[in-house]
């Protein structure tokens, strides 16, 4: 599907094309003229910043800027300029509804011609729950069952009769977060990986594959508890949030600099797939 964007960039097209999995490719052609002007705001940008030789610096002429500018740091930040609208009115124009930001990729930048990017991201499936309130009371664990076993079954009930396509790109990245985690533990405890690998009988395919196994799950139930959320009304107060931002701000010393409505945030969601949990526990 062929749209044009109107941006403050002139026209972008977009092309996408959608996968069966859920993973989208967005490819977008930018005319020169718009490559132009996002290089000549780049340019502005830095002057400040740059001395040039037999100028006080940021009182150099704009073209002996352009030409301190490494080419690679020109191209990215001109594109900063323009990717972050042209994915907007992509998302508007397609009706994307997309679930992780792009990974950019540059396929042609020629002088004089339009330049083509490729994006790649992915959409939420669409979950269609089956009849849990039914099904998880006919599980009769009862009462004498702890909270976490009660719940252990609901997971593993939920997990078992969803079913839906994961998008590649949300298990990519779930992935590749677990192994940079690895990698940072044992860089602290001064391990190479190969050696911790094979102390444990394990090669990096293998431990790639099981963390495909591990993320795929992990995904899936987040989507599921997501959805149940939705299906239930799930609401966390003011006064719950407060409670437990206190409780985490006191057992974790704030770092400098934390975004603290992003942590509020996290904690909200964390909260609300508690109590779902504790819902669907419930009603075994």
């Amino acid at each position: 599907m062929k749209k044009v964007i109107k941006s403050n960039y002139i026209e972008i097209t977009s092309v996408v094309a959608r996968e069966s999995d859920g993973n989208v490719q967005i490819t977008f052609t930018i005319p020169f003229s718009a490559v132009q002007k996002a290089q000549d705001d780049t340019v502005v940008e830095m002057a400040k910043d740059i001395t040039v030789q037999g100028f006080r610096k940021g009182m150099a002429p704009l073209d002996k800027v352009k030409g301190k500018i490494p080419v690679n740091t020109l191209i990215e930040h001109s594109l900063s300029h323009i990717l972050p609208q042209a994915l907007s009115e992509a998302i508007k124009k397609h009706d994307l509804k997309i679930a992780s930001y792009p990974k950019y990729e540059l396929i042609s930048a020629k002088e004089g011609e339009s330049w083509q990017i490729k994006a790649l991201t992915c959409e939420l499936p669409e979950i269609k729950l089956p009849d849990y309130k039914q099904s998880l009371a006919k599980l009769k664990l009862g009462k004498s069952q702890t909270r976490e076993e009660r719940e252990t079954a609901v997971i593993k009930y939920l997990v078992e009769n969803t079913r839906f396509e994961i998008p590649k790109v949300l298990v990519d990245e779930e992935v590749n977060s677990r192994l940079n985690s690895l990698l940072a533990r044992i860089e602290k405890l001064g391990l190479a990986l190969e050696s911790y690998l094979a102390s444990l009988g394990k090669n990096p395919d293998t431990l790639r594959a099981e963390y495909e196994i591990q993320a795929r799950d992990a995904i899936k139930l987040e989507l599921i508890l997501s959805r149940i959320i939705e299906e239930e009304n799930v609401k966390v107060d003011e006064k719950e949030l407060s409670s437990a931002l206190e409780i985490s701000q006191t057992a974790n010393k704030p770092q400098e600099g934390e975004n603290l409505e992003h942590k509020k945030r996290v904690l909200e969601s964390i909260l609300r797939k508690r109590k779902a949990l504790e819902i669907l526990a419930n009603l075994t």
